[in-house]
């Protein structure tokens, strides 16, 4: 008999041997799993922070060159025009939001700020950005809600709604006046 227990000791022995070395595996994946989303949702931050600034500098470039001729770059002394001049005011492939202006369709929005804007004529009242998210597709996580939230501040320096209280967007007054303008005009017409 003794001999049995000495060989249940010893399998139970390397079972938990082999339970500690899995135990440790899965410290180790689970790790490195946490590193690799950290890395990822970093890198989607950026790309997010990214696509913003070069947006707000095509916006700010089109404005500029709206306004004012592009003056070209000299360098050095041989005064030629650099094949550069100017390249830093065309971005191209980024979503830009326009500046609202009377007459103006939601249709010069890129999607997802036609989107959010649609969202937010349709509440009966005003909304917080994550009461958007999930009516536009997105999971409400934290940085989709803040994602969500630098658009609405975008469209409220641009024109396209308000914002009456902080955190709360409501459409911009300017549309609710046009558009009853509108129903106005219709209204006296023969």
């Amino acid at each position: 008999m003794g001999s049995l227990f000495e060989e249940l000791e010893a399998r139970e022995a390397a079972a938990r041997e082999r339970v500690d070395d899995l135990e440790d595996q899965l410290a180790e994946v689970t790790r490195r799993l946490e590193e690799a989303r950290e890395h990822l949702e970093r890198l989607r931050i950026a790309r997010e922070t990214v696509s913003e600034v070069m947006a707000e500098m095509s916006a700010g470039a089109s404005a500029t060159s709206d306004s004012a001729p592009v003056e070209p770059v000299v360098t050095g002394d041989d005064h030629e025009p650099s094949a550069f001049a100017g390249a830093e005011r065309r971005v191209v492939g980024v979503l830009s939001v326009p500046h609202w202006r009377p007459g103006m369709d939601t249709q010069a929005l890129p999607r997802i700020y036609r989107d959010i804007v649609e969202v937010v004529r349709d509440a009966p009242g005003p909304v917080r950005a994550k009461q958007i998210v999930p009516r536009i597709g997105l999971p409400a996580e934290v940085g989709k809600i803040e994602g969500t939230r630098g658009k609405l501040k975008r469209l409220v320096a641009r024109g396209w709604l308000d914002e009456e209280d902080p955190g709360l967007f409501t459409p911009a007054r300017h549309e609710a006046e046009t558009a009853a303008n509108a129903s106005m005009k219709q209204g006296s017409s023969p």
